[in-house]
Protein backbone atom coordinates (compact mmCIF):
# COMPACT_ATOMS: atom_id res chain seq x y z
CA UNK A 1 0.00 0.00 0.00
CA UNK A 2 2.82 2.44 0.76
CA UNK A 3 4.48 1.74 -3.02
CA UNK A 4 0.61 2.32 -4.30
CA UNK A 5 0.05 5.52 -2.56
CA UNK A 6 3.98 6.82 -3.49
CA UNK A 7 3.79 5.91 -7.14
CA UNK A 8 3.07 9.23 -9.00
CA UNK A 9 3.47 10.40 -12.68
CA UNK A 10 3.94 8.83 -15.78
CA UNK A 11 6.89 6.52 -13.86
CA UNK A 12 4.17 4.80 -12.07
CA UNK A 13 3.42 1.68 -13.07
CA UNK A 14 -0.53 0.76 -12.16
CA UNK A 15 -2.61 -1.10 -13.69
CA UNK A 16 -6.65 -1.50 -13.67
CA UNK A 17 -7.58 -4.91 -14.61
CA UNK A 18 -11.24 -6.72 -14.29
CA UNK A 19 -11.71 -10.49 -14.38
CA UNK A 20 -13.62 -11.12 -17.98
CA UNK A 21 -14.82 -14.89 -17.21
CA UNK A 22 -16.31 -13.75 -13.93
CA UNK A 23 -18.22 -10.95 -15.34
CA UNK A 24 -20.06 -13.45 -17.72
CA UNK A 25 -21.78 -15.48 -14.91
CA UNK A 26 -22.28 -12.12 -13.29
CA UNK A 27 -19.56 -12.03 -10.62
CA UNK A 28 -17.79 -8.93 -10.26
CA UNK A 29 -13.84 -9.24 -9.69
CA UNK A 30 -11.79 -5.49 -10.20
CA UNK A 31 -8.16 -6.10 -9.41
CA UNK A 32 -5.78 -3.49 -9.64
CA UNK A 33 -1.50 -4.51 -9.52
CA UNK A 34 1.45 -2.31 -9.43
CA UNK A 35 4.69 -2.65 -10.19
CA UNK A 36 7.12 -3.50 -7.00
CA UNK A 37 10.25 -4.33 -8.86
CA UNK A 38 11.38 -5.65 -12.43
CA UNK A 39 10.49 -8.53 -11.85
CA UNK A 40 7.47 -8.04 -9.26
CA UNK A 41 4.07 -6.99 -8.66
CA UNK A 42 2.02 -6.46 -5.98
CA UNK A 43 -2.11 -7.05 -7.04
CA UNK A 44 -5.22 -6.31 -4.77
CA UNK A 45 -8.65 -7.44 -5.95
CA UNK A 46 -12.16 -7.95 -4.62
CA UNK A 47 -14.60 -10.31 -5.99
CA UNK A 48 -18.42 -9.94 -5.23
CA UNK A 49 -20.82 -12.48 -5.89
CA UNK A 50 -24.58 -11.17 -5.83
CA UNK A 51 -26.77 -14.10 -6.71
CA UNK A 52 -28.54 -15.37 -3.31
CA UNK A 53 -29.16 -18.39 -5.29
CA UNK A 54 -27.98 -20.15 -8.15
CA UNK A 55 -30.43 -23.38 -9.23
CA UNK A 56 -30.87 -23.87 -5.44
CA UNK A 57 -27.55 -23.22 -4.35
CA UNK A 58 -26.81 -20.47 -2.14
CA UNK A 59 -23.48 -18.65 -4.01
CA UNK A 60 -23.94 -14.91 -2.21
CA UNK A 61 -20.01 -13.95 -1.00
CA UNK A 62 -17.06 -11.93 -1.32
CA UNK A 63 -13.37 -12.22 -1.29
CA UNK A 64 -11.14 -9.39 -0.44
CA UNK A 65 -7.55 -10.86 -1.59
CA UNK A 66 -3.44 -9.33 -1.55
CA UNK A 67 -1.42 -11.14 -4.28
CA UNK A 68 2.77 -10.89 -4.66
CA UNK A 69 3.67 -12.30 -8.19
CA UNK A 70 7.54 -12.90 -9.23
CA UNK A 71 7.57 -12.61 -12.86
CA UNK A 72 10.22 -14.83 -14.65
CA UNK A 73 10.55 -12.34 -18.07
CA UNK A 74 9.87 -8.91 -16.63
CA UNK A 75 6.73 -7.43 -14.60
CA UNK A 76 3.16 -7.39 -15.65
CA UNK A 77 4.94 -10.06 -18.76
CA UNK A 78 5.25 -13.38 -19.13
CA UNK A 79 4.95 -16.56 -16.68
CA UNK A 80 4.56 -15.82 -13.08
CA UNK A 81 3.87 -17.90 -9.83
CA UNK A 82 2.21 -15.79 -6.82
CA UNK A 83 1.47 -16.01 -2.95
CA UNK A 84 -1.79 -14.72 -1.53
CA UNK A 85 -3.82 -13.61 1.95
CA UNK A 86 -7.26 -12.85 2.33
CA UNK A 87 -10.73 -12.67 3.76
CA UNK A 88 -13.76 -14.36 2.78
CA UNK A 89 -17.62 -13.57 3.80
CA UNK A 90 -20.14 -15.74 2.44
CA UNK A 91 -23.66 -17.22 2.28
CA UNK A 92 -23.20 -20.21 0.37
CA UNK A 93 -23.64 -23.92 -0.02
CA UNK A 94 -20.28 -25.46 0.79
CA UNK A 95 -18.40 -26.77 -2.44
CA UNK A 96 -16.44 -30.25 -2.18
CA UNK A 97 -13.80 -31.34 -4.32
CA UNK A 98 -14.26 -34.80 -6.19
CA UNK A 99 -17.61 -35.60 -4.55
CA UNK A 100 -20.01 -37.36 -5.71
CA UNK A 101 -18.61 -38.14 -9.08
CA UNK A 102 -18.20 -34.60 -9.78
CA UNK A 103 -14.91 -32.32 -9.59
CA UNK A 104 -17.03 -29.73 -7.41
CA UNK A 105 -20.30 -31.01 -6.37
CA UNK A 106 -21.72 -29.09 -2.97
CA UNK A 107 -23.22 -30.25 0.54
CA UNK A 108 -27.22 -30.57 0.85
CA UNK A 109 -28.08 -26.60 3.10
CA UNK A 110 -25.97 -23.88 3.25
CA UNK A 111 -23.73 -22.21 5.93
CA UNK A 112 -23.39 -18.09 6.42
CA UNK A 113 -20.04 -17.03 8.13
CA UNK A 114 -16.67 -15.67 7.49
CA UNK A 115 -13.26 -17.03 6.88
CA UNK A 116 -8.96 -16.82 5.92
CA UNK A 117 -7.95 -17.96 2.90
CA UNK A 118 -3.58 -18.35 2.06
CA UNK A 119 -2.70 -19.80 -1.05
CA UNK A 120 -0.25 -20.28 -4.40
CA UNK A 121 -0.81 -19.35 -7.68
CA UNK A 122 0.22 -19.12 -11.42
CA UNK A 123 -0.56 -17.47 -14.37
CA UNK A 124 0.55 -15.80 -17.42
CA UNK A 125 0.05 -12.03 -18.81
CA UNK A 126 0.87 -10.35 -22.11
CA UNK A 127 1.18 -6.87 -22.56
CA UNK A 128 -0.20 -5.42 -26.00
CA UNK A 129 -0.22 -1.52 -27.58
CA UNK A 130 1.76 -0.09 -24.55
CA UNK A 131 -0.99 0.23 -22.16
CA UNK A 132 -2.92 -2.83 -22.21
CA UNK A 133 -2.53 -6.06 -20.65
CA UNK A 134 -4.53 -9.35 -20.92
CA UNK A 135 -3.57 -11.69 -17.46
CA UNK A 136 -4.85 -15.83 -17.14
CA UNK A 137 -4.59 -17.51 -13.94
CA UNK A 138 -4.92 -19.62 -11.70
CA UNK A 139 -4.74 -20.20 -7.70
CA UNK A 140 -5.80 -23.14 -5.46
CA UNK A 141 -6.03 -21.55 -1.21
CA UNK A 142 -6.57 -23.19 2.28
CA UNK A 143 -9.66 -21.52 3.75
CA UNK A 144 -10.10 -21.44 7.41
CA UNK A 145 -13.90 -20.42 8.18
CA UNK A 146 -16.31 -20.31 10.87
CA UNK A 147 -20.16 -20.56 9.76
CA UNK A 148 -23.60 -21.19 11.01
CA UNK A 149 -25.24 -23.72 9.15
CA UNK A 150 -28.66 -24.17 8.17
CA UNK A 151 -31.25 -27.26 6.18
CA UNK A 152 -32.28 -25.64 2.68
CA UNK A 153 -35.46 -25.04 4.49
CA UNK A 154 -33.79 -22.20 6.29
CA UNK A 155 -33.51 -23.73 9.87
CA UNK A 156 -30.47 -23.80 11.82
CA UNK A 157 -28.56 -27.04 12.51
CA UNK A 158 -27.78 -26.77 16.13
CA UNK A 159 -25.72 -30.00 16.44
CA UNK A 160 -23.14 -30.10 13.59
CA UNK A 161 -20.78 -32.67 12.55
CA UNK A 162 -17.78 -32.79 15.30
CA UNK A 163 -19.58 -31.55 18.14
CA UNK A 164 -21.55 -34.76 19.24
CA UNK A 165 -18.93 -34.63 22.50
CA UNK A 166 -20.47 -31.17 23.16
CA UNK A 167 -22.81 -31.09 26.38
CA UNK A 168 -24.92 -28.18 25.17
CA UNK A 169 -26.04 -27.46 21.31
CA UNK A 170 -23.63 -25.28 19.92
CA UNK A 171 -24.58 -24.05 15.95
CA UNK A 172 -21.04 -22.43 15.67
CA UNK A 173 -18.47 -24.68 13.26
CA UNK A 174 -15.24 -24.13 11.67
CA UNK A 175 -13.58 -26.14 8.83
CA UNK A 176 -10.75 -26.06 6.61
CA UNK A 177 -10.17 -27.22 3.13
CA UNK A 178 -8.43 -26.79 0.04
CA UNK A 179 -10.30 -25.36 -2.95
CA UNK A 180 -9.98 -23.32 -6.06
CA UNK A 181 -9.80 -19.42 -5.18
CA UNK A 182 -9.13 -17.70 -8.03
CA UNK A 183 -9.71 -18.28 -11.73
CA UNK A 184 -10.24 -16.14 -14.97
CA UNK A 185 -9.05 -13.96 -17.99
CA UNK A 186 -8.37 -10.43 -17.24
CA UNK A 187 -8.05 -7.31 -18.99
CA UNK A 188 -6.36 -4.51 -18.00
CA UNK A 189 -5.37 -1.12 -19.00
CA UNK A 190 -2.13 0.90 -17.65
CA UNK A 191 -3.19 4.27 -15.57
CA UNK A 192 -0.25 6.61 -16.84
CA UNK A 193 1.55 6.75 -20.15
CA UNK A 194 5.01 4.96 -20.22
CA UNK A 195 7.71 7.68 -20.29
CA UNK A 196 9.52 7.58 -23.81
CA UNK A 197 12.90 7.91 -23.87
CA UNK A 198 14.96 10.63 -26.46
CA UNK A 199 18.37 10.77 -27.63
CA UNK A 200 19.57 14.79 -27.56
CA UNK A 201 21.16 15.06 -30.92
CA UNK A 202 24.63 17.01 -30.92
Amino acid sequence: MVALCSASGASAQIYLKLNCLYAVAGVVNPQIEFVASPHSTISLDATFSPWKSINGRHMHFGFFTGEYRCYFKQSVDGWYLSGNIGMTGFDISKPRLFANGHFLDFKSGYSKGFGLMLGVGFGYSHTFRERWVVDAFLAIDWFRSWYNGYTNDGQIVMNPNGHEHYRYPDPFNGSSEFLPSKIGVSIGYRLFKPKRHTTASR
